[in-house]
């Protein structure tokens, strides 16, 4: 079934790539947050679509927003990851892909890949942007039309 936009985010909380615990509801009520979910680490699309979020993050902290990627990925992958490409925000593991399905997120091409969604969350916690789309140049662009919108 999926979220809708003005849901509220669901609470989840997961190890992030320093193997560190993070919970989502450390930034309600404190940034907007992106939260996009993508196939795999060091893939083509999903490297063009994280290095789009960070070349563009200050903007977003400029605004008060914060990054969060998620992934199936192990810790350890997302380390490489992280260092391969410089990432400045925050990636977590969604090894048993239950916040994946907490959102709804379907999986891509006959169901073979994992699905890529992004979604915009205001500060007390509503969703303000779904975008559903394999085409991983276009998420970044369209969260941050959607964080300057709400400002």
């Amino acid at each position: 079934m999926g979220l809708k936009i003005a849901d509220k985010v669901p609470i989840f909380s997961a190890k992030d790539s320093n193997g560190n615990h993070f919970n989502i509801e450390s930034l309600i009520g404190k940034k907007i947050i992106i939260i996009y979910f993508y196939p795999k680490d060091d893939t083509p699309g999903c490297t063009i679509q994280a290095c789009a979020f960070r070349d563009q993050y200050q903007a977003f902290t400029d605004l008060g927003a914060e990054v969060i990627g998620i992934s199936s990925d192990s810790i350890s992958s997302h380390q490489s990851f992280v260092k391969q490409n410089n990432l400045p925000f925050i990636l977590l593991e969604d090894k048993d892909k239950k916040i994946r399905h907490l959102f709804g997120v379907r999986p891509n091409l006959l169901g073979l890949i994992p699905g890529r969604a992004t979604y915009v969350v205001d500060k007390q916690g509503a969703i303000q942007m779904i975008f559903n789309s394999i085409k991983a140049m276009h998420h970044m662009q369209k969260a941050l039309d959607i964080v300057r919108k709400h400002q």
